[in-house]
């Protein structure tokens, strides 16, 4: 009977411990805080690259099945969602300059304290970082296709202010200066050559 006892304390254990790891921020500043309002029934689904054509936006869907009204909460209202430790950003509520980023989910980390997030390249930031000479000349619908297709499945970081909400690319000179203080890490990152995402990456976590 003990042991029984036991193991269905464990089993509780397990239950409120996975239940805890949905929580939905209402705002930036409930971000902020770490104030947020704990669920159980969310669904992170990553996106094609198909739906991406179709529809735009980011790359991460998060719903909630079979509850309609949070279900718009979450698609229309809602700042971020952090499930099993992995935090997401609505780029439905950010901006890049005048630029929106679309709907649906970014995946995001917390370093330097504060959030980077992984989203398309939008304006400025598309033109002079990601789209390669050769692509940006060709003219007409063949040139717009193939710059488009390119954006769709680029990445890059933006860095969000915490007390204002705005955003800011992280490019090269941004990240030497978040950086300074890991002489290593900035003599390696200096050989890179890319601002994509994926490169960047590496380096953000190891600020954490």
């Amino acid at each position: 009977m003990k042991k029984f006892s036991l193991s269905l304390f464990f089993a509780l254990l397990v239950a409120l411990s996975s239940h805890a790891q949905q929580v939905m921020y209402a705002s930036l500043r409930d971000l902020a805080e770490g104030r947020g309002d704990t669920v159980t029934i969310l669904q992170v689904q990553k996106r094609t690259i198909h739906q991406i054509n179709l529809m735009g936006g980011a790359d991460y869907r998060i719903s909630a099945d079979d509850n309609n009204s949070l279900g718009r909460y979450l698609k229309r209202r809602c700042y971020a969602v952090e499930i099993d430790g992995t935090l997401y950003v609505n780029c439905k509520r950010m901006r890049y300059k005048k630029f929106r980023l679309g709907n649906w989910y970014a995946k995001a980390l917390r370093a330097n304290g504060t959030v980077f997030y992984a989203a398309q390249p939008v304006g400025q930031v598309a033109t002079d970082n990601i789209v390669p000479d050769d692509v940006a000349k060709l003219g007409g619908e063949v040139g717009d296709a193939i710059s488009a297709s390119g954006l769709t499945e680029a990445r890059v970081y933006y860095e969000l202010d915490m007390e204002t909400g705005r955003s800011e690319f992280v490019g090269r000179e941004r990240m030497l200066q978040l950086l300074a203080s890991k002489p290593a890490l900035k003599a390696k990152f200096e050989q890179e050559t890319s601002e994509r995402a994926e490169v960047l990456e590496p380096y953000l976590i190891q600020l954490k």
